[in-house]
């Protein structure tokens, strides 16, 4: 069975986003040695044109697959980009869009459970990134079966939060801590079962 990684960049206080989901103010910690250890440890979670401008080349470690909403996605159709992560098999999850405006991107209309139970069941030795945002990781929140989560140095009060779900205690084993001289700390967590 493959993970369901929930890889994600939050404020301190637990926000991927403003209220508005806009998360462009954690960018600018992207840079020297975290930039380093991601293209490095994590290089397919840089999007496609990102990894060639920042000359990232590595093999995917991780994952084969992503996931993400249709707000994550936005943000590179906003830019003209129809294929953010063109180096892996792409799922998008909306009731919005009719069709898919590139051919290796499929979107999920319906059952997003059960598509991502059967992407779970596939035979492949990577998992699948989970890329946001706030309303799928919280429809997802029973299949995420790790967290790496981006700790930026950053109080923005209220925004978005990780989970877009009810209250429920969920257990985690916290795992590998890396921690930056930029402030970013990066700990990974592993449910408990």
């Amino acid at each position: 069975m493959r993970k369901l990684t929930y890889y994600i960049a939050c404020t301190i206080d637990g926000f991927i986003g403003d209220p508005e989901g806009d998360a462009t103010s954690m960018f600018k910690y992207s840079e020297g040695p975290y930039m380093a250890w991601m293209g490095t440890e994590y290089p397919e979670t840089i999007p496609t044109q990102g990894r060639e401008m920042l000359g990232v080349d590595g093999e995917n470690r991780h994952f084969d697959t992503v996931i993400q909403g249709l707000g994550s996605y936005q943000l590179a159709l906003d830019i003209g980009v129809t294929s953010p992560y063109n180096h892996l098999r792409e799922f998008v999850a909306t009731r919005s869009l009719a069709e898919s405006p590139h051919p290796n991107v499929e979107l999920i209309a319906d059952d997003l459970v059960g598509r991502v139970r059967e992407l779970k069941a596939e035979d492949s030795p990577l998992g699948i990134y989970l890329c946001g945002g706030s309303t799928i990781a919280g429809e997802l929140i029973e299949e995420i079966d790790e967290l790496v989560i981006k700790t930026y140095p950053q109080v923005y009060g209220t925004g978005m939060p990780m989970f877009g779900a009810g209250f429920e205690p969920r257990d985690f084993e916290l795992g590998d801590v890396r921690a930056f001289e930029n402030g970013v700390l990066v700990r990974t967590y592993t449910r408990k079962r």
